[in-house]
């Protein structure tokens, strides 16, 4: 199938979509992501995950959503220099839909690399930060949250804990992450490493959106991403290259031709640079920021979430339909197998 590109509005809910047979009218259906009932501030609890085989604390910011039945779990993995604290727009929203969202902090990789730093030495120390031996904690960052939540679904041992238990619908569990976020969230959702096949891939996780994808430096796309099964909603910009690390605009989109069919996605945000997907410009970044950009993150992911996590039949169609047009702009480029 060739990718679906925006071409123009002719009429409120209805818009032009290119299909191998041509350009053909689509009706929008009624479903809205954007669309939330909660009202005032997300509710959210800060927890540590103490790893006592590792020595190692992993801290946790939980946005719960509104009522008590269990709800689908969404994980998110911050980028290099991040903290739990990043990217409450998307924890906010998330949870607004009926998500428990879980914000992880990796010591090593976080805030604690630049903070206290002479400006003069922050560069180095977030080079020296970007490492295998940080990756590595990482993904085994993921399985030990994973399982420390379903410990506290059963039962809180303190009295912030007590508030999830019975909260999380543990067999509907998605993955995402920003930059190094990224990497980890591809790493346990089935990407292949030249360390094994899918060595840290967790079956638990059922959907996963990677925000700044990224081919391996060692071996060819296909074998990395080639035997992914799950779910996998890419978004990049046309600018995204970080400051740390070697990506280019030619690795962030080499993931997504190297995925086989099958509930797989991509957009490309025009004119997005790397922080594009994070609440506040980085320094170094010189376009001017398109709100549009954070409203097709959340519309895009949260239909996604709700197609692949709740089985929502309604978002499955909005997202392969008009209603993912709509909220693009005329240069982002939106693609699906």
């Amino acid at each position: 199938m060739k990718p679906y590109r925006f071409l123009g509005t002719i009429a409120a809910a209805c818009i032009l979509i290119w299909l191998p047979s041509g350009l053909v009218a689509a009706q929008a259906t009624g479903y809205d992501p954007l669309l939330t009932a909660k009202s005032g501030t997300a509710q959210h609890i800060d927890l540590v995950v103490q790893d006592g085989g590792r020595s190692r604390e992993i801290p946790l910011r939980i946005f719960l959503p509104e009522g008590s039945a269990p709800a689908p779990v969404v994980l998110f993995s911050h980028g290099l220099g991040g903290n739990r604290e990043g990217n409450p727009y998307l924890g906010e929203h998330w949870s607004a839909r009926g998500y428990v969202v879980v914000m992880m902090q990796h010591h090593g990789s976080d805030d604690g690399v630049w903070k206290g730093h002479r400006p003069g030495r922050v560069m180095d120390s977030l080079k020296k930060a970007a490492s295998l031996e940080n990756a590595l904690l990482r993904f085994e960052d993921v399985t030990v949250v994973m399982n420390q939540l379903e410990k506290w679904n059963l039962a809180g041992n303190f009295p912030e804990s007590q508030l999830l238990v019975g909260r999380m619908d543990l067999s509907r569990v998605g993955m995402s992450g920003h930059s190094f976020g990224a990497v980890t969230t591809q790493a346990v959702s089935g990407q292949r490493t030249p360390l094994g096949e899918a060595t840290f891939t967790d079956a638990r996780i059922k959907a996963s959106v990677v925000m700044s994808p990224n081919a391996p430096k060692q071996g060819d796309a296909k074998t990395a991403f080639g035997r992914v099964q799950i779910p996998w909603l890419l978004m990049t910009g046309t600018h995204d290259v970080a400051f740390v690390g070697e990506a280019t605009m030619e690795t962030r989109l080499a993931v997504f031709p190297a995925l086989p069919p099958g509930g797989k996605y991509e957009i490309v945000l025009f004119n997005a640079e790397h922080n594009a997907f994070g609440d506040r410009a980085l320094p170094g970044e010189n376009r001017p920021r398109n709100p549009n950009h954070h409203r097709v993150v959340l519309a895009l992911s949260t239909a996604f979430w709700d197609a692949y996590l709740r089985g929502d039949a309604e978002a499955k169609a909005w997202l392969d339909g008009a209603g993912a047009m709509a909220v693009l702009e005329p240069q982002d480029r939106w693609q699906r197998k």
